[in-house]
């Protein structure tokens, strides 16, 4: 038993030594608080936009013609070149009305040919004095409207052919085909509804979304004008909507001249490369524009409180005294730092933790960052210490 009250009193010997007298491990003085000076530094942030993504060149393909379709030769996602024929519309009457019209070529080619007889022979009449001008005249008049019946018929035969056509859609550019509404018996026209399929260039892709009127304005005026500050923007990046950053960055290339009244923003157009064909027209996402400032505040969340929406920081006087001080942030911040936009300068101090035990107005030791450190890390050993001595003296009471 006296062996056992020995040890216990060495242990507490220990744990006395170890701790050096003081109570609470980790607690630093009573007044000391870390406190950083503002300085200025580089931060980049990032503005995202919802947006929308359309082809290059989305282009909707409509008949000309009315007629039951009667042949589909292609199919939905196929890629498709400049000319390629998409649809056939039943062609019996447009090709009944090109016959009619060569017939009607040839009835006004016999009769031009005819009245060139009549005339030229009543020429050598008129010559040899026989008729007069009279029957000249009229033999003229007949070649020339005989002339004009010809080139009018000509015109309808061109016209009839160029509605036969028609019963063959093709398409106006390269592409891939959208959504096919129709089967093949359906009647159309070319004013359906729907139409019969798009075509999309999706070679690159035209990604739609709109800035605020302020941002725009901000934007512009800091570069003189609008396409100045287009070309100034950064690249971009697309944000899919699976939450994946698209692996291509793109450039905005246009902006539109007008403000939505309802909205009060403006259209913006950025292009990326497709080569993957990856980006599919009628997609959303986000655009994503960073934005690097040389001379940010740059202050830790963790230095900051936030109440009812706003931030505050305990920034020190020359005094040491603390002020509640409320400061204006970028919304936009990497989940780890503000960057103040208003509420502290250059040059000032802040504290940068235990801002629960500070209040307004209160007094306090300003210690350095490299101060604090070692005190946690004393106060760590310390508290480590005192564990083992207590482990030691359950140990020894054994």
């Amino acid at each position: 038993m006296k062996k056992r009250q020995f040890l216990a009193v060495a242990a507490a010997t220990v744990l006395l030594c170890a701790c050096g007298g003081k109570k609470g491990g980790m607690s630093l003085g009573d007044n000391e608080f870390p406190v950083e000076t503002v300085s200025a530094s580089s931060a980049e942030s990032q503005t995202s936009y919802p947006a929308t993504i359309k082809g290059m060149q989305d282009v909707e393909i409509r008949p000309k013609v009315a007629g039951f379709i009667t042949k589909i030769n292609v199919k939905e996602g196929q890629a498709v070149g400049a000319g390629q024929t998409l649809f056939e519309i039943d062609n019996a009457t447009y090709q009944a009305a090109v016959r009619q019209a060569e017939a009607a070529v040839n009835s006004a080619k016999s009769a031009l040919n005819t009245a060139k007889l009549t005339y030229d022979n009543n020429k050598q009449l008129y010559d040899n004095k026989v008729i007069g001008d009279y029957q000249l005249q009229s033999s003229a008049n007949t070649y020339s409207n005989a002339q004009a019946s010809l080139a009018q018929a000509q015109a309808a035969l061109a016209s009839a052919k160029e509605t036969l056509s028609y019963c063959y859609v093709k398409s106006p550019s390269a592409g891939v085909i959208g959504q096919i509404p129709y089967k093949v018996g359906a009647l159309v026209s070319s004013s359906s509804a729907s139409a019969l399929t798009t075509v999309s260039n999706i070679s690159s892709m035209d990604v739609y979304f709109s800035m605020t009127e302020k941002d725009v304005l901000s934007m512009t005026k800091a570069q003189g004008n609008t396409q100045t500050a287009i070309a100034a923007l950064p690249d971009v990046r697309l944000k899919l909507a699976d939450g994946t950053i698209y692996e291509h960055p793109g450039k905005v290339t246009k902006m539109s001249g007008v403000i939505d009244a309802t909205t009060g923003s403006v259209q913006l157009i950025a292009r990326f490369p497709n080569p993957g064909k990856v980006l599919k027209s009628g997609g959303s996402g986000s655009i994503i524009i960073p934005k690097a400032n040389s001379a940010a505040i740059v202050v830790p969340m963790a230095s900051t409180t936030e109440v009812q929406n706003k931030i505050f920081v305990y920034t020190v006087g020359k005094d040491n005294k603390v002020k509640y001080t409320e400061v204006k942030v970028d919304p936009q911040n990497d989940g780890n730092n503000y960057v103040i936009i208003e509420g502290l300068n250059i040059g000032d101090r802040y504290v940068t933790n235990g801002l629960t035990k500070l209040t307004n107005g209160m007094e306090i030791k300003p210690i350095t960052k490299a101060q604090y450190e070692k005190k946690l890390k004393d106060a760590e050993k310390l508290s480590q210490a005192q564990g083992n001595a207590d482990d030691f003296a359950n140990a020894m009471s054994k």
